[in-house]
């Protein structure tokens, strides 16, 4: 502590004490003109010039060592916040430079990670947006090159058409929904509301969905007065994704929806006995258009966003989707709301 309080006043007030001392000597040379004095204000001038070429040095060797280090960090000499090293007498400005310079790391990681999603999302994007506008074009073609009178094809192509602009559809929406989440333009109407009469609405109009593929789609009701706080409409359009996400990778099997209730919030669950996630993809199953079997998603359609906004919708709510899952024994989705 003392050390440290030394070198502290020691760089404070040294250039005051030694200009002082100057003016001291001048003063007893002009008072008291003896030779003894003069020899004695000689003396005190030339240590207080001594002094000051001392610390003038010291501080020279000082700055020298600082604009190094910040040289050294422009031209990315360092490749960590250890390797700057000012000394001792430094020690403070050595560890907010490095404080500064590893924030400066961490933002241009992050600016890089954001770069390299914005690349990947511009070529996925791309590649979703091409896939149905080239179907529609090869069915339309075809038919203007002389299919549309074949009455035994005609119709069908036009109906193959309709689908895929249902496809391109649903892609735009969605890419708009998660644009304007990831903006903040989309904004929140948070209210209480019954979850019972909301899930079992959910549930019917799920149900024929559930039934095309020999599914039971099953609604465990929570007691009938639980109210919870939420954007109904928002959260419809979680719910509309859970589930029908989870018949689309449910070969067999139920679809079971219920409601956990705890002491200040209530957690909505999601399970199926589907095809189950991978351990590996499980972190990456949130991501916009990350697909963990790539063929079969294609083939039961999807956007590839509809997990995705199902999580920004979920942080929306101050909330945080879960998901457990098994492959082969299905997966469960769940995420608490307040009430």
């Amino acid at each position: 502590m003392w050390n440290k309080l030394f070198k502290h006043l020691f760089h404070s007030y040294l250039t005051d004490f030694l200009i002082l001392a100057f003016l001291a000597a001048a003063a007893i040379i002009i008072i008291v003109p003896s030779p003894v004095n003069m020899i004695i204000s000689l003396t005190l001038i030339l240590t207080v010039i001594v002094f000051i070429l001392l610390f003038a040095k010291m501080r020279k060797r000082e700055l020298s060592q600082i604009l190094k280090s910040i040289s050294g960090i422009r031209r990315n000499t360092y490749s960590a916040p250890k390797d700057i090293i000012l000394g001792a007498e430094l020690k403070e400005l050595e560890d907010e430079i490095k404080l500064m310079f590893g924030k400066m790391l961490e933002d241009i990681a992050y600016l890089k990670k954001l770069e390299k999603m914005r690349t990947e999302f511009l070529a996925n994007v791309s590649h979703e947006l091409r896939t149905p506008i080239f179907t529609i074009q090869g069915y339309l073609e075809t038919l203007i090159d002389g299919a549309i009178v074949d009455n035994a094809v005609n119709r069908k192509f036009l109906e193959k058409a309709a689908l895929h602009t249902i496809s391109l559809s649903n892609l735009v929406n969605d890419l708009i929904d998660i644009s304007m989440i990831e903006s903040g333009e989309m904004r929140m109407s948070f209210r209480y509301f019954n979850i019972n009469d909301f899930l079992m609405e959910m549930v019917g109009e799920m149900k024929q969905a559930a039934t095309d593929k020999n599914l039971e789609l099953i609604f465990i009701p929570p007691r009938s007065n639980l109210q919870l706080l939420g954007d109904k409409t928002r959260l419809k359009q979680v719910m509309s994704n859970l589930i029908l996400n989870a018949v689309k990778y449910t070969d067999a099997g139920k679809i079971e929806i219920s409601v956990e209730e705890g002491t200040k919030t209530a957690d909505i669950i999601v399970a199926d006995t589907g095809i189950g996630i991978p351990e590996e993809d499980t972190d990456r199953i949130f991501e916009r258009f990350y697909r963990v079997d790539k063929a079969r998603s294609r083939a039961v359609g999807g956007t590839g966003l509809g997990l995705a906004i199902v999580k920004h919708i979920v942080e929306a709510h101050n909330s945080k989707i879960y998901l457990k899952s098994r492959v082969n024994e299905g997966s469960e989705f769940r995420f608490g709301l307040k009430k």
